[in-house]
């Protein structure tokens, strides 16, 4: 049988993908990528000489059967193409994960922990009961579109509305959010010229405690708005979902 990963997206995710593939770290015998962008497609196609098939639009990606398809091309994609996608065999890696707050998931909906982690404490932390999540993002005004010099706080509310604001940035929120669900998120976004990584800090009380996590990622050199961090955690997830498979029809 062969094992086909589909991708959505062949941005600076989509390459750390395909080179992670050509590296062997990822167990799969062809790629498929679609992406609206073809130039996006061939140029990496010429980056990596692992081959890689093109799929022109979401129905050709499908029709070759991916094992499990990765999305990495924004929120609006997975709103699109999110019937079909769940409709297929395929399991679901959705990078995306602002798009998840409005939509109904599924068991084959899967999502990294992207440029955060400890997901599995405040997953075991909600089960006793979670009371508070804040999220506070520090990010430099480029990235963020500011002009600011000095350190600013550009936004306080909650989750839903942070990923609809900052499509490219919050999608760290949406991951926590999904988490804790019911659970309110908290987020302040900060615009920090200081900075020149991508920090999260994360506070949690829960029943029996405080959590407090912070991560400081370097931004991806292709894509000022995504951690290097989302990518690994993706391709992390990938490896974990085809062995899974491997072993499901091993003893199937």
């Amino acid at each position: 049988m062969v094992k086909t990963v589909g991708l959505i997206g062949a941005g600076a995710i989509g390459t750390v993908l395909a080179e992670a593939i050509e590296q062997k770290l990822v167990n799969c015998d062809e790629l498929v990528v679609f992406d609206i962008e073809t130039t996006k497609v061939e140029k990496l196609r010429a980056l990596v000489k692992f081959p890689i098939k093109t799929a022109s639009n979401i129905d050709e990606l499908l029709a070759t059967n991916p094992i499990v398809i990765v999305e990495a091309a924004g929120q609006g994609a997975v709103r699109e193409y999110y019937p079909k996608l769940i409709a297929s065999d395929a399991e679901l890696i959705i990078m995306s994960t602002g798009a998840l707050l409005d939509l109904q998931l599924t068991p084959k909906v899967h999502f990294p922990a992207g440029a955060i982690g400890g997901l599995d404490a405040l997953l075991a932390a909600a089960n006793a009961g979670i009371n508070e999540v804040t999220l506070t993002s520090r990010k430099s005004p480029k990235v963020l579109f500011k002009s600011n010099t000095q350190e600013t706080l550009i936004y306080e509310g909650f989750a839903e509305e942070a990923v609809k604001l900052f499509p490219k940035e919050m999608n760290v929120a949406a991951t926590l959010a999904l988490t804790v669900k019911p659970v309110k998120v908290q987020v302040r976004v900060i615009s920090d010229p200081q900075i020149t990584r991508n920090t999260h800090e994360i506070w949690v009380k829960w029943h029996y405690g405080e959590m407090q996590l912070k991560f400081a990622n370097q931004p991806h050199p292709d894509n000022p708005h995504t951690s290097a961090l989302a990518a690994w955690a993706t391709i992390r997830l990938l490896q974990d979902l085809l062995k899974h498979k491997e072993i499901s029809q091993t003893l199937f």
